[in-house]
């Protein structure tokens, strides 16, 4: 296939409550910077909760959700001639809820569903302060839990791409030094599940900065076999496809020759 197709398969728009613009706008902006395929993977409701609307500023509220999917597969017809619009969802992974959830998308024609871990021990991972005062070994066992979370969320079968697999870092940086082989066990899990991993750019936006997940986990991602994919995590339209030429070489630079987009689940891979 050539390997002049660009794609973004992560992007938010308002109805998370955090993010700016309609999905439109999104969309115009991706034809705009000449993709060829545009995913619109907003947050998902909190599907477990009782409540309609759990976390305004966090994601849609439930009511949304068939708005959010109809609004999308509108726009997949209306701007057919000038980009594929494809229809993702960002995903919460709660391994006691997965199936709330899997009930929830198998209803809906997604071309692909990202399953990010947003939450450990039961709070967010972006929280600051939350590594303040531990020790070593309570530091250990955290990173620990996050990567079982990605282990199990890779097992699940719900998702075609894990999102951000080292996002924890987002405030932290210093996550990435704190020692354990669970990212080499979590890779090979990945691999052997075939799930794709995202090359996310959106931890510039935070005090990590650079990329989510970082080139060593990149170089061992590539020794498991492990598919990856694009996503700027965007939350303005501005930021579309943000460093994808530049991920594009890193990528090359590393050892991939190729990487993934999905149309209604099935992974297309193309020469990077």
């Amino acid at each position: 296939m050539s390997n002049s197709i660009k794609f973004d398969l992560h992007t938010h728009h308002h109805r998370c409550g955090h993010a700016i613009g309609t999905i439109e706008d999104y969309v115009k902006q991706a034809i705009e910077y000449g993709l060829h395929y545009i995913g619109i993977s907003d947050h998902s409701p909190y599907f477990y909760s009782e409540e309609d609307h759990l976390y305004p500023t966090i994601s849609m509220a439930k009511s949304e959700f068939v708005s959010y999917i109809n609004e999308v597969l509108h726009l997949k017809e209306k701007y057919q001639d000038k980009i594929h619009v494809l229809l993702g969802m960002e995903s919460d992974f709660f391994p006691d809820h997965i199936d709330v959830y899997k009930d929830q998308y198998i209803l809906h024609p997604f071309d692909y569903i990202i399953g990010s871990v947003h939450y450990v021990q039961d709070l967010n991972i972006f929280k600051k302060g939350r590594w303040d005062g531990l020790a070593s070994q309570e530091q250990i066992k955290l990173k620990e839990e996050y990567y079982d979370l990605i282990q199990k969320s890779a097992k699940s079968g719900v998702f075609q791409i894990l999102g951000h697999i080292d996002a924890m870092k987002g405030f932290y940086p210093a996550f990435s030094d704190i020692e354990t082989d669970v990212i080499e066990k979590t890779l090979k899990i990945i691999g052997q599940e075939d799930i794709a991993i995202e090359i996310n750019t959106s931890g510039k936006t935070k005090d990590c900065g650079g990329w989510y997940p970082a080139d060593d986990i990149l170089e061992r991602a590539l020794f498991h076999n492990v598919k990856v994919t694009f996503g700027s995590d965007s939350h303005k339209p501005e930021r579309i496809g943000d460093e994808f030429e530049q991920v594009q070489k890193r990528l090359k630079e590393i050892g991939f020759t190729e990487w993934a987009y999905f149309v209604q689940k099935k992974r297309i891979m193309t020469s990077l």
